[in-house]
């Protein structure tokens, strides 16, 4: 089993920046996939970012190429996403993820990952 906590969320002006960390205990996850996920108020979770198996690739939603930067720590187990250029409309609940044998062609599916973490909030307000 793997646990996974995120921290970092908070409140930021518009075009301010934030870090986002994850955690991950439990087993290392070095080899496995992992990313971050976001959910708006009433709506399904949506792709972020994030690194395939083995993190020899990186993958953004269109809607944050550019602003987001997914990076990981193997020494450390963990995952962070700094999020500069930030906009209201990125307001939501922010999930790290993990997973030892998704495939590539489904990194984009909130359903295809098996571990999430609890979420963090981020407000973009002034």
């Amino acid at each position: 089993q793997v646990q996974l906590v995120e921290s970092g969320g908070g409140l930021v002006q518009p075009g301010g920046s934030l870090r986002l960390s994850c955690a991950a205990s439990g087993r290392s996850v070095n080899s496995y996939a992992v990313g971050w996920f976001r959910q708006f108020p009433g709506k399904e979770r949506e792709f972020v970012a994030t690194f395939n198996r083995g993190g020899s690739h990186t993958y953004y939603a269109d809607s944050v190429k550019g602003r987001f930067t997914i990076s990981r720590d193997k020494a450390k187990n963990t995952v962070s996403l700094q999020m500069n250029s930030l906009k209201p409309e990125d307001t939501a609940v922010y999930y790290c993820v993990t997973d030892q044998r998704i495939i590539t062609s489904s990194l984009r599916d909130p359903d295809a990952w098996d571990y999430w973490g609890q979420g963090t909030q981020v407000t973009v307000s002034s």
